[in-house]
């Protein structure tokens, strides 16, 4: 019993206080606006970051995918046979589509022009394909480059009122210190969180942008070789695979 109400009146007399993310957001119940504004920020930025991450990702890679289709389309007799061979709406069958019609409007101008004039259609196919390829990027280079700034803001604003508390209380003994400081650098870490998933994303899907423009390069070089040589220059393609011969029909069964 004794025992009981040593540990009760310990206790009373020292209260243990709480430490967290909501102590930081919600302090003494009431919410903190600047620090509930960072938060929501980054929380937006994170979101963001990694919605980005996936649909640039699966994009790059039905990309990838439907490059692997275009033995197909250079066994075709024509390039607009092999147009219909692919897919509507990807990027090979833009850079194809955009140099036939530049190949119908260069048969209205002079020799000398009409060779710049598909290569400059064939370029300007292959430069609105990488720009929409890199949509989104510049948002994940500036969570990177800004997300630690924003956490070091929260943390600032933090100090700054812990540090005001403690004048106001009028001590300084580190139980009043340790743990206001300690909350306010939560703040650091989440733009940290934040910032390092965003920049290995960059990084990532900006080399695969760079694999698929030299895709696009060395396709749009082939077509455009194509349409000055009347369809004669083609690059070399691998065989079909033959068909594989039917099985033998089973012999009857003698009665």
């Amino acid at each position: 019993m004794l025992i009981h109400t040593l540990a009760a009146a310990a206790a009373t007399a020292a209260p243990q206080n709480k430490f967290g993310i909501a102590e930081v957001l919600f302090p003494d119940g009431k919410p903190a606006w600047i620090p509930l504004s960072t938060f929501a920020i980054l929380v937006f930025m994170s979101v963001g970051s990694f919605y980005i991450l996936f649909t640039k990702w699966a994009e790059q890679s039905k990309v990838m995918k439907q490059h692997q289709s275009l033995s197909g389309f250079w066994r075709a007799a024509s390039l607009r046979d092999g147009a219909s061979k692919l897919e509507k709406n990807s990027a090979w069958r833009q850079i194809v589509d955009d140099g036939l019609s530049a190949e119908d409007a260069a048969g209205k101008m002079d020799e000398s022009e009409s060779h710049d004039w598909m290569h400059s259609s064939l370029a300007r196919s292959e430069s609105s394909i990488n720009a929409k390829l890199a949509g989104g990027l510049p948002f994940l280079a500036t969570v990177g480059a800004t997300s630690p700034f924003i956490g070091l803001f929260g943390t600032v604003v933090g100090i700054y009122g812990a540090l005001i508390n403690i004048g106001i209380a009028g001590s300084a003994s580190i139980d009043k210190v340790a743990g206001p400081v300690g909350e306010a650098l939560i703040m650091t870490a989440l733009g940290l969180l934040v910032a390092v998933p965003a920049v290995l994303s960059y990084n990532f899907l900006q080399a695969r942008n760079k694999r698929i423009a030299e895709l696009l390069t060395g396709f749009s070089t082939d077509v455009l070789a194509n349409l000055a040589s009347k369809g004669v220059v083609k690059p070399a393609v691998p065989a079909a695979p033959a068909a594989k011969p039917a099985a033998p029909a089973a012999a009857p069964a003698k009665k």
